[in-house]
């Protein structure tokens, strides 16, 4: 069974993203705010039942960072417009250098997997520290609108953060990427000399 319960709820998660970009363009930032918090919800929940219902499939591994990139791309595209009302805007040069960082990351994989056949690329404590650096931003800017005072402070704070730790775990990435490729290049002869 590919759509089971944690898949639904992933693909509600991806539903959600159209809604949310619309709803910050048209100025209804408190109920974009709430379908951001659902999403974070519904994200925990489709890990939890995968879990506990032993429901863990392939389909699942690839939509699940899917739909977490999808909604992270468009919110910090969205925020970054200045023309769209809400009281903080992410940094536009955070946006190139998070959205530049995950397409060189893409790319990497692809290489990786195409050079060496390697498909196996689970995230680091820095890439996971980093994508919840940027769920805080993306958090704090929305809920800036409702307690500006608190928010702005964190808001402040996560950017620099993200900002960091987007540059770590890229430099970390491409150091793991080498070390794959020449792994694979090492082994390469060994192969070649069994397999005569």
């Amino acid at each position: 069974m590919l759509l089971t319960y944690a898949n639904q709820l992933t693909i509600l998660r991806m539903i959600f993203v159209p809604c949310f970009v619309l709803m910050l363009i048209y100025g209804y930032t408190r109920a974009a705010a709430l379908v951001f918090l659902i999403a974070g919800v519904t994200d925990a929940l489709d890990g939890l039942l995968a879990r506990r219902l032993d429901q863990r499939t392939s389909l699942g591994s690839y939509l699940d960072p899917m739909a977490d990139k999808i909604l992270l791309t468009a919110a910090f595209v969205t925020l970054s417009i200045h023309s769209v009302p809400v009281v903080a805007h992410i940094p536009v040069w955070l946006t190139v250098l998070t959205i530049s960082r995950d397409v060189i990351i893409a790319l990497s994989a692809l290489i990786i997997h195409l050079r060496t056949g390697h498909s196996e690329f689970p995230p680091s404590l820095l890439g996971k520290g980093t994508t919840t650096a940027q769920l805080v931003t993306v958090g704090a800017c929305l809920f800036a609108n409702i307690t500006t005072i608190v928010f702005l402070a964190v808001f402040e704070a996560s950017v620099y953060a993200s900002l960091v730790l987007t540059v770590a775990s890229g430099l970390h990435y491409a150091w793991r990427s080498a070390r794959l490729i020449e792994a694979h290049q090492q082994n390469a002869p060994d192969h070649g000399k069994r397999g005569s």
